[in-house]
C-alpha cells in the first residue's frame, strides 16, 4: 500500500476566475491549449483515487493581476479567490488548505490583502515569478517581503510567462511588457518557459538580498527549482568574481538557505533525471522535497501516470521512511500539523 501524499503544488479554478481569464485574454494561459476546468468533486475524487490526502490549493498563473494597470480588477479577484479557498478550507479542513493569492504589482494592495488572507485562514502566500515583467527580488516588492518575513509567512512560488522588459526602471519608464519567449506560438510556456523563470527568479531573490534579508520567509520552489541546479555556480560565481550592480552571493551561502528556508516541490517531471540534478548537484536533502500534482493543469491521467513514475524513481534512491517523509511528512512538518 503506497503512502497517503500531501500535494502542496494543486491549483483550484472556480468559475468566476475562469471566467474573468476568458474575458482579460487568458483563455489559452500561457500558451496552453486550454483552460481547465475544475471543481472540488473533481478535485476530490482524484484525491481518492490516487491516495492524496490533502491538497494545498493556489491560483496558478497568470495569477489574478490579469491586465497591466488594471489594479482594481486585480483587489477585487484577489479577495474572491482567497475567500472561495478559505470557505472550501472551512468545510473540508482535512482534504484542503490553500495559498492566498496577492494582486502583485500593486504593493499598497498586497500589504492590505496580506492580514485579511491570513485572518481567514491561509495556508501560506503564491506569488508567480513575475508580474507584467516585475520579478520576485525587485527592490519595489521589498515592503511586501519585509511584511512577510515579520509574519514569518510560508510563500509558494509558481512559474510564468517570462517577460520583458524586467527591470523596474524601464517599466516606470512606461515601456510596455512583452514576451520574452522566443517559442511563443509554437511551444506552451510551461514546457520550457517556465522552468527558466523560476532559475531567474531564485537567482534574483539571493542577488537582491532578499533571501538574506528576510530570513523568517519559508518558500516553496515548483519543480524541483526549475533550470537552476546546473546554473547555480555559473551566478554565484559570476556575481561574487565580476563588479556590478548585483550583490554578489557564495555558493555555500545558497546551499545553506536551501537547508534553512526553502523546500522543493516534485511536480511535473521530476523522474528519472530531474530529481538527481537537485539531490547530487546542489545536496539538497530529502527532507527538503515535497509532493506535487500541477492539477488541473496537468489532467487527472497525467497526474497518474506521473506518479506512477515517481514511485517508481524515488524506491531507487530513498529508503522506506524517506519516501514517507517527502509524501507527506516534510508537508506535515512545513504546515504545522504534526
Amino acid at each position: 500500500m503506497p503512502p497517503s501524499r500531501i500535494d502542496v503544488h494543486a491549483h483550484f479554478l472556480p468559475s468566476f476566475y475562469q471566467d474573468a481569464c476568458r474575458e482579460h485574454g487568458h483563455a489559452n494561459p500561457d500558451g496552453m491549449p486550454y483552460l481547465p476546468g475544475w471543481s472540488p468533486e473533481e478535485h476530490l475524487e482524484l484525491m481518492d483515487k490516487l491516495g492524496i490526502s490533502k491538497s494545498i490549493l493556489s491560483i496558478s498563473s497568470p495569477g489574478t493581476h490579469l491586465v497591466p494597470g488594471k489594479d482594481e480588477l486585480a483587489r477585487n479577484l484577489s479577495r474572491d479567490v482567497n475567500k472561495y479557498a478559505s470557505d472550501l478550507k472551512k468545510r473540508l479542513p482535512d482534504r484542503f488548505g490553500y495559498f492566498a493569492s496577492l494582486p502583485m504589482p500593486d504593493v499598497e494592495s498586497c500589504l492590505a490583502e496580506i492580514p485579511r488572507a491570513i485572518e481567514e485562514g491561509c495556508d501560506g502566500f503564491v506569488f508567480e515569478t513575475n508580474t507584467h515583467g516585475h520579478y520576485l527580488g525587485d527592490k519595489e516588492f521589498d515592503p511586501v517581503f519585509d511584511e512577510l518575513n515579520r509574519r514569518h509567512a510560508l510563500i509558494f512560488i509558481h512559474p510564468s510567462t517570462p517577460m520583458c522588459p524586467c527591470s523596474p526602471e524601464a517599466l516606470a519608464a512606461g515601456q510596455q511588457p512583452v514576451k520574452a519567449a522566443p517559442f511563443a506560438g509554437r511551444l506552451p510556456q510551461p514546457m520550457l518557459e517556465f522552468l527558466f523563470d523560476t532559475a531567474r527568479v531564485v537567482s534574483n531573490l539571493f542577488m537582491s538580498g532578499t533571501i538574506k534579508r528576510c530570513p523568517n520567509i519559508k518558500i516553496i520552489l515548483p519543480h524541483l527549482g526549475g533550470a537552476f541546479p546546473p546554473l547555480l555556480s555559473r551566478w554565484t560565481g559570476f556575481s561574487s568574481l565580476v563588479p556590478g550592480p548585483w550583490i554578489g552571493v557564495p555558493e555555500s551561502e545558497v546551499l545553506e538557505a536551501f537547508k534553512r528556508q526553502i523546500w522543493f516541490d516534485m511536480a511535473g517531471f521530476a523522474f528519472p533525471s530531474q530529481i538527481r540534478g537537485i539531490l547530487y548537484g546542489t545536496g539538497v536533502p530529502h527532507s527538503r522535497l515535497m509532493y506535487g500534482s500541477d492539477f488541473p493543469f496537468t489532467r487527472a491521467n497525467g497526474v497518474e501516470l506521473l506518479m506512477g513514475q515517481m514511485d517508481s524513481g524515488v524506491k531507487e534512491l530513498f529508503n522506506e521512511e524517506e519516501i514517507e517523509d517527502l509524501y507527506h511528512r516534510n508537508a506535515e512538518k512545513l504546515l504545522g500539523e504534526k
